[in-house]
């Protein structure tokens, strides 16, 4: 004992999107909106959605027990579970807990963890407190279960289009093909009134668009700056967006992300040496004196910083938008869709070796930057992350596409019986795939009972 275990990270991977989305095209000429605008001026394609049939219990229930069949993981192996969310449907009763009908019919009560909230960084925060723990002296020698995990609606306007649903489960531990870099984060955190839910009644938050990229982009300066700074020192090397195959974004929606990758070339712009800087990013002497709080929403140095970097945005992080394009914001486990996108867009040859970046992003607000390698290890651990993960495309296109008048509705179902109890959900369960949990029912004192497709659960600790 006493020394550090080796190559901590993701063991198993696992994600969980609704059966059913809107076509944003669609829902461009439902909303009246331009053509182009949810598609082009967010980058999105589809947008994944919950009916009342689905809670975030549900979506964590089914994420975890498809990660512990797929991998053939026991219950007994697992000695700490976090759960990360912003869904909030009982202001004491943890995820977590409800999760542990799953462990405990095993004989298995012993398992550490809790819930972690603030918006869209609570599954990087569990993420942490897991690693944390697997490097600490309560380590017991089990594995350490993450869940990030959300439903993201809004109120009917500028930003409903930039909704989704979905949950990502990572198994950790050591000797992992997917290993967290020790040591070098960036880390950045504040008050702000960017986004937040303070209406308990409602599952719809209180958005100040404009302030919530102010607040997106200066926490992606500062993270890279200190990340940059950390790495360097240890390594003695300098650091820059080529440093790395891979770089993932927290992504509200995708043209955010794009303008990310920029921001980072502009991050860069500022370290190198002025004697370089024309060298590297030719007919920009005029952004030289700009300083980096003021250029937030400079339009002239959006444009140029995305044709500065449109390469590395093609080859480092477009291939991890998949799921963001496809299923929406999937709020905590968005970053995390990224990592799955980015591992599937890939054959198993290109991602050998690969660095990669991570930003995660919650408002409020707190955030990181951090990064992973991915290794191939002698046990072809990471060829079964890969093979796992092959349901993943054909998934996507087997969901079934509702109108967006129906969309609506069923969102509006959603914010019309949100806390209410008794409650009898009346959504349909025929497009959901076998094996997915769904709310059966909910008394009149707020408790809730769960059913799978094709087979009834453990709910509220009877069978």
């Amino acid at each position: 004992m006493g020394s550090w275990p080796e190559n901590v990270g993701i063991l198993a991977l696992e994600i969980y999107f609704p059966s059913q989305y809107v076509d944003q095209t669609e829902l461009e000429q439902y909303d009246g909106v331009s053509a182009g605008k949810y598609t082009i001026g967010l980058g999105q394609q589809r947008m994944g959605f919950c009916s009342d049939r689905e809670d975030i219990n549900s979506l964590c229930l089914t994420v975890v027990k498809n990660l512990l069949d797929r991998y053939d993981i026991k219950p007994q192996e697992i000695g700490r579970l976090e759960v990360g969310t912003e869904t909030i449907i009982d202001k004491s009763k943890s995820v977590k807990s409800v999760l542990m009908q799953l462990f405990t019919p095993h004989g298995v009560t012993d398992i550490e963890g809790i819930d972690t909230t603030n918006a869209c960084f609570g599954g990087t925060a569990a993420l942490f407190n897991a690693l944390s723990w697997l490097e600490s002296s309560a380590w017991n020698g089990r594995y350490a279960l993450v869940v990030a995990a959300d439903i993201a609606v809004y109120a009917k306007g500028a930003a409903r289009p930039t909704g989704g649903a979905g949950a990502v489960a990572m198994l950790l531990g050591p000797n992992a093909p997917l290993v967290f870099d020790r040591g070098v984060r960036g880390f950045f955190c504040k008050h702000a009134y960017d986004f937040y839910k303070p209406d308990l009644t409602s599952e719809y938050p209180v958005v100040d668009g404009k302030l919530s990229v102010q607040c997106y982009l200066e926490a992606l300066d500062q993270c890279y700056q200190s990340y940059c700074k950390s790495v360097e020192k240890r390594l003695q090397t300098p650091i820059n967006i080529n440093s790395f195959d891979g770089i993932l974004f927290h992504t509200p929606y995708c043209k955010l992300v794009q303008k990310s990758v920029g921001r980072l070339a502009l991050n860069d712009f500022y370290r190198v040496s002025n004697d370089k800087k024309e060298q590297l990013y030719p007919n920009s002497e005029r952004f030289v004196n700009v300083k980096l709080e003021e250029s937030y929403f400079d339009r002239d140095i959006e444009k140029a910083f995305l044709a500065y970097s449109n390469e590395a945005f093609a080859q480092k992080t477009k291939p991890s938008l998949l799921i963001a394009s496809q299923v929406g914001n999937m709020y905590t486990s968005s970053l995390y869709g990224g990592l799955i996108s980015y591992l599937v867009s890939k054959d198993l040859p290109e991602l050998i070796g690969n660095k990669v970046a991570l930003f995660s992003y919650g408002s409020g607000l707190a955030s990181s930057f951090f990064s992973l390698t991915i290794r191939n290890s002698n046990d072809s651990s990471l060829e079964k992350i890969k093979t796992s993960l092959s349901y993943v495309k054909p998934l996507l296109e087997k969901r079934t596409k509702v109108a967006p008048k129906d969309f609506e509705s069923t969102l509006e179902l959603r914010q019309h019986s949100a806390h209410k109890a008794p409650y009898e959900p009346i959504g349909d369960i025929s497009y959901f795939t076998p094996g997915t949990y769904y709310l059966a029912r909910i008394d009149q004192l707020h408790r809730r009972t769960y059913d799978t497709v094709g087979k009834k659960v453990l709910t509220n600790g009877h069978s």
